[in-house]
Parts: C-alpha cells; structure tokens; sequence
C-alpha cells in the first residue's frame, strides 16, 4: 500500500465553486422576529421613562462622588452610616445656600459700579490717538456707554428671569427629593445591591467585581478631584484679586470656581466675568495682570494639578471628551456637561475589557 502525501489527501478547492444559500428555518426566522421586537419594545419604554431614567443616573454619579467622603468619615466616626449621609447632604445644600448669599449681592454691586465708571474709561481710551480715530468714524465708546447705562436694566430682566427659574426650581422639587432619596440608598446599601447582582454572574464574579471597582474609582477621582480643583482655582483667584485691590475678591473667586467646575469652557467663562471685574479698579494695567495669571495658571493646572488628581484614572482621549461634553450639554445642559467627562472614563472602561477579551485568544494564538 503506497503512502499517500498531503497533497493527494486534502482536495483541491475550486476557486469557481458555487455559494450554496440554505433558505431560513422558521425558527431562526421566529427568534430572530423575537428579539427585534424585544429591543423595540425597550427602546420604547426607555423613551417613555426617560426622565425616570434621568434623574436614576444623576442620583447614581452623586452616589459615587460621595462614597468616598462617607466611607472616610464612617470609618473615624462611631456613628450609624445613615446620619453621615445625611449630615453630608446637609452640609452640601449649607454650601450652595451660602455661596448665593455671598455671590449675588456682590455681582450685583458689581455691575452697578460697571456701569457708573465706564464712562470715564471711555475718556481715558479717547486719549490714544489711534483709538480716537476709529472711534469718530465707527462711534465706540457712544455705544460702549449706552450699552453701560442698559447694564442695570438689563440686571434687573436678568433677576425677574432668576425669579422664574427659581420658582420652577420650587415646582420641581420632587425631582431634588427623588435623586437624593435614592442617592442615599444607594450609598447606604449600594454595596449590597452591587454583590447580589455580582453573584449571578457565577465564576466570572471576580472579573466583574474588579471592572465595577475601577468604574466606580474613576467616577470618584473625576468628581472628586474636579472639586478639589475648583476650590484650588477659588483661593488662587481670590488671593489674585485681593493683591490688585478688586473688591469682592471673595465672591469673584467663587464664581471662577463654580465655572471652574464646567469641562473645556468653564474657566474662559469665568475669566471674563472676573475681567470685566478688574476694569472698574485699574484699566488696564489691573485686567492685563488678570490675564496673565489666567494664562499661566491654566497652563499650571492643565499640566500639573490635573494629572496629580486624576492620575491614570482618567486617561481618555481628548476627541472623546470633546464629544462626551457636547452631548452631555446638549441633553442635560450644564449637569450634562459635568457628568459627561466620568460617563465617557466608564464607557471607556467597558469597552477596553470587552475589547482585551475580544482579542485575547488572538493574542494567544
């Protein structure tokens, strides 16, 4: 019996051969009729409970910010885990409540004096020559100070909108109930509700366990340390402003904080609030010193305070923040934006394990 070689033991393959189409079982055809109608019926209830949807996600990113702060107070306090909660939201509505007392009479003032000293800045520019001449042909500083002397009515359009807000803000006041309510729950039993859903997972638990850890890691270190950075930029604004004698450094301080707070655009922001600011003390050697300090201390925050915060937890590609910021803006406004950066750092999370096991038995082989 003569050997036979590879080659005369596998066939050869026609290049030409024809495809073979099997026609659809039904119960393919019946499965597959099943899950389309599943996820439309889903996505229906999604829409119809999205603002449900909505405030469950806000009272889950609270949640996760504040888990750290309890769990460091209930460690050294030997109190019961439910009055730590609620003396942190106290202390947290405390906060707001008083900066609204400090920031708005004094913005308030503010603009008022804006309004009475431009005219003199007006004079001041009219000086130079070269702005005298732009000025007779384009008529500047005619509509600076119209645009002042409107400043205060303008304040007070502005206060009647507040008005509204606020009263809307009252009628909504179960929303506020509901994300705190269920925020407390969550950080006073989360860990609980988190382990009985880990353990259906079976032996992939482990796994599972250590991706919700780093979610909820990056989650706290951004909300975290994006406080911690606001309140860096307030006492650095403040101390700034009380060198160059503006008054109300204290308040302006607090405005470049909160503003501080918003991704990309926040800081600009309240820098020019603040710029506007140093125009009534010294223009314009006092809003030239502003924005040098602007300049340099965003370069000091954007290349060292934010990667000692953040460290490694937050390591996401610029387009995708960019991106992660707009949407959010676009779908929840300013809390959208703030809560845009931790979503795409968790997305991010997911998606890289999903794609390392993906590609593992490649890898492998």
């Amino acid at each position: 019996m003569s050997a036979t070689t590879p080659h005369e033991r596998t066939p050869a393959v026609r290049e030409d051969a024809p495809v073979r189409i099997a026609a659809p079982s039904l119960k393919g055809v019946l499965r597959i009729a099943a899950i389309v109608v599943a996820c439309a019926v889903l996505v229906y209830l999604a829409w119809q409970l999205r603002g449900v949807i909505r405030l469950v996600v806000i009272a889950l990113f609270v949640a996760l910010s504040l888990l750290p702060v309890v769990d460091a107070i209930d460690a050294r306090v030997r109190v019961p885990r439910a009055p730590i909660i609620l003396a942190v939201f106290a202390a947290l509505g405390a906060g707001v409540v008083l900066v609204g007392a400090v920031v708005v009479p004094s913005m308030v003032k503010q603009v008022h004096q804006l309004s009475h000293d431009t005219p003199h800045y007006a004079t001041e520019l009219r000086r130079n020559q070269t702005f005298r001449s732009y000025d007779d042909r384009y008529h500047i500083t005619a509509r600076i100070e119209g645009d002042a002397r409107a400043l205060p009515s303008r304040l007070g359009h502005a206060t009647g909108a507040l008005q509204a807000v606020t009263v809307k803000a009252f009628g909504v006041v179960s929303q506020l109930v509901t994300v705190l309510s269920v925020a407390f729950l969550l950080i006073l039993h989360g860990r609980t509700y988190v382990n009985m859903a880990l353990r259906l997972t079976g032996p992939r638990e482990p796994h599972y366990r250590k991706l919700v850890a780093d979610v909820n890691h990056a989650v706290a270190t951004y909300m975290l340390g994006n406080v911690a950075i606001s309140v860096l930029a307030t006492l650095a604004t403040w101390l700034v402003l009380t060198i160059l004698g503006v008054p109300y450094a204290l308040s302006l301080g607090i405005v470049v904080g909160f503003f501080d707070l918003i991704p990309l655009v926040g800081a600009t922001i309240g820098a020019i609030i603040v710029g506007l600011a140093t125009a009534t003390v010294d223009f314009p050697t006092a809003t030239i010193i502003w924005i040098i300090f602007v300049v340099l201390y965003q370069r000091f925050e954007n290349y060292i305070v934010q990667p000692l915060v953040y460290g490694r937890a937050l390591n996401i590609n610029p387009i995708v923040t960019i991106l992660a910021v707009l949407a959010g803006a676009s779908l929840l406004g300013v809390l959208g934006a703030l809560l845009a950066i931790p979503v795409a750092a968790a997305i991010q999370i997911l998606l890289r394990d999903w794609w390392s096991h993906r590609t593992a038995p490649v890898r492998a082989a």
